[in-house]
């Protein structure tokens, strides 16, 4: 780490004076900015561990912007500090903007206020980030959950020699066309090979009648042979999966689908070391370290229950002891630091399935699930009839728990909403749980929705609400001075019911009137950026409008994607079916059956059931699991929702088939498409 001395001495000084009296000096700009920053630092503090700044010097500080979180290394860090005196401990929590020292004695802890406050540094990615300081009572964070390994997982460090590392990886052509007998694919973010059988993305399966010629590679052969007389594997694989990743890629969090492979997976790294990410669906995330030439082994729960995925970044959190190298990245944040991954192979070994799976874990065992993905509509009445079982039916069943994720209003509707004259009667139409109904007092509102449970939910906060259809209210034409319809109409699943729905809003309101409408967007990334849906890496579930509620603003995305898929945030399964480090998930309908959505990715298909893990007890206590146990963990319900998620434009075009209404503004909110429509 490179510290830039950009401040003059006077600055230093005046900025190092305790805290207390800052507000009684007469500040320069930049020293205006500092203070802003630190009190900033100061309420995210107390906002994500508790922890309250003190105005006197103690031995203790909170660096802010000095955090694994910013891409700074105990290894950068602690050399930094120890220049201005003796460290007792250094604190770094993983994935946080922030860390905690503790010199040995107040002088020295002062020094370092004086000296680091305000100063700017070069951290391990090459960006350029400032330091802000503050005084603690006690350097100390939340306890952080430890587990052990899910039930069923292995890891064996130097499984194989460096020499058979050097043959493996050249026994892998990535010259070759893509069209060679080994099914070599370039996916977005790495490159893969299948031997044995290839695996096919439309279905995320593999044609067991096909096997493709040559087998696998000759020196697999003897590898595996060893692995079967040492125990470590039961049964000889007869496919295999090569994936190359370069730094900064990754693979969405995925079960390996039941019915495609046998009990055992197997995967070998090779070239550099990597944390995998494994997640129960009652939320527990477990990080896993698989060092350089070790085997990873799932069986049992850790195989069909658990998702298995890898985070994309550059650096991972890793412990800072070199004696300790694979396993679990334990809750020891004084022994956290970040390690530069390196260009990583993985050969995933798996055995082709012949028979149904029969496991314990029927919930998400497509081999056992009793109902097919149901078809898209081809005419009205099946539209409906869809809507009927995968919209209103799970709303229904979903709506205490969907409540729960549903907090903090979106900002951008907040403004439209506080920006309407005093006294207009506005409607919400399909206002859930009424979290938009008492934004602003100033309003006469009134929410419909189609789901009892939710409306009961609204009149439990003392919100007008009713029972409705969004494609006949049961409101007279011309009432309302403005409408929001915020993630409902995507619910609709013909463009014929959207423009309807559309229709409505607008027979609502009165000449001049205007209407903000809220619907999920195909495009998840957006001018370069991720929308929150894919950024998060919190478990948890819920709409556009309900992903992002995990990470900052929740609102429009689904929670159930949040917290961390549309990454993944109350905990979702992803579906069984999509996703294998061998297969690349993207999605499309195999005929005209809707492809179930993998959380917290990319959609690969406008028209998608997206799944909710139900929790029944939501906001009291929650499942307790025995992690150490052998007994089959079966999660709750996983209810499956339709939605057909709008490209750019097709919001905009649905709404100029009407000839009375004009398109005041569209754009682009957090992966949601928006619009605010008048009528003439």
């Amino acid at each position: 780490m490179t510290v830039l001395e950009n401040q003059h001495p006077e600055e230093v000084n005046s900025i190092a004076v305790d805290i207390s009296h800052q507000s009684n000096l007469k500040l320069s700009k930049t020293e205006k900015k500092y203070l802003r920053k630190q009190n900033k630092a100061r309420n995210t503090l107390l906002r994500h561990e508790g922890i309250e700044t003190v105005s006197h010097a103690t031995q203790s500080l909170v660096i802010a912007n000095g955090g694994l979180g910013n891409g700074v290394s105990r290894k950068q860090l602690l050399p930094v500090l120890q220049g201005c005196g003796s460290v007792d401990s250094l604190l770094m929590p993983p994935n946080k903007p922030y860390s905690f020292v503790t010199y040995a004695t107040t002088e020295e802890a002062r020094k370092a206020y004086a000296v680091l406050h305000g100063k700017e540094i070069v951290a391990d990615l090459g960006q350029k980030i400032i330091l802000y300081l503050n005084f603690v009572e006690k350097a100390q964070c939340k306890a952080l959950g430890l587990h052990g390994l899910p039930p069923g997982l292995l890891v064996v460090e130097e499984i194989i020699s460096s020499e058979d590392e050097r043959l493996l990886l050249e026994s892998v052509n990535w010259a070759e066309d893509a069209d060679n007998t080994n099914c070599q694919k370039s996916l977005k973010h790495r490159r893969v090979k299948h031997f044995g059988y290839e695996f096919h993305y439309e279905n995320n399966n593999v044609d067991k009648d096909k096997p493709l010629p040559g087998g696998l590679p000759d020196i697999c052969e003897r590898i595996l042979e060893k692995w079967l007389k040492e125990g470590y594997i039961k049964h000889k694989p007869d496919q295999l999966t090569v994936n190359q990743y370069e730094p900064g890629h990754g693979i969405p969090a995925h079960i390996d689908t039941h019915s495609a492979f046998e009990d055992e997976i197997v995967s070998l790294s090779l070239g550099s070391e990597i944390v995998m990410d494994f997640k129960h669906p009652d939320g527990v995330l477990v990080q896993v370290m698989l060092p350089r030439r070790s085997l990873l082994v799932m069986t049992g729960e850790s195989r069909y229950l658990w998702t298995h995925g890898i985070t994309p970044r550059k650096f991972d959190t890793v412990h800072a002891s070199e004696h300790y190298r694979s396993g679990i990245i334990t809750s020891d944040i004084g022994n956290l630091t970040l390690s530069k991954r390196g260009v990583r192979t993985s050969f995933t070994f798996r055995k082709v399935r012949r028979t149904p799976c029969n496991c314990n874990y029927s919930l998400v065992c497509d081999s056992q699930r009793k109902e097919k993905p149901p078809s898209f509509p081809e005419s009205d009445k099946e539209a409906s009839r869809l809507e009927q079982e995968y919209v209103h039916r799970v709303y229904e069943e979903i709506a205490g728990h969907f409540s729960s994720t549903r907090h903090t209003p979106w900002p951008c509707i907040v403004e439209f909403l506080k920006a309407l004259p005093s006294g207009s009667v506005v409607a919400d139409i399909g206002c859930g749980n009424g979290k938009y109904l008492g934004i602003n007092k100033e309003l006469y509102m009134i929410g419909c929705d189609r789901s009892e449970n939710l409306v009961a939910i609204c009149r439990e906060r003392q919100f007008q609400a009713f029972v409705g259809d969004a494609l006949a209210v049961p409101v007279r034409s011309g009432s309302c001075d403005a409408c929001i319809s915020i993630a409902v109409i995507h619910h609709f699943a013909t463009a014929e019911r959207r423009v309807a729905a559309i229709q409505e809003l607008v027979r609502l309101l009165r000449p001049g009137g205007t209407a903000l409408i809220y619907v999920w967007a195909m495009e998840q990334e957006y001018n370069n950026q991720k929308s929150k849906y894919l950024r998060g890496n919190r478990i948890s579930q819920g709409t556009q409008e309900e992903i992002t509620s995990a990470t900052s603003a929740e609102g429009l995305l689904v929670e159930q994607m949040r917290g961390e898929a549309c990454q993944d945030s109350a905990s979702s399964v992803p579906s069984v079916n999509h996703v294998q480090e061998g297969g690349g998930g993207k999605l499309r309908g195999i005929s005209s059956e809707l492809p179930i959505h993998t959380n917290r990715t990319s959609f690969h298909s406008q028209d998608v059931l997206v799944p909710w893990h139900l929790k029944r007890n939501t906001g009291k206590d929650k499942a307790s699991v025995s992690f150490g146990s052998t007994e089959p963990q079966n999660p709750g319900p996983i209810c499956h929702r339709y939605y057909h998620v709008f490209c750019g434009g097709e919001l905009e075009a649905a709404c100029q088939t009407l000839g009375n209404v004009s398109i005041l503004k569209s754009y682009y909110d957090q992966g949601n498409w928006c619009v605010i429509l008048q009528k003439s």
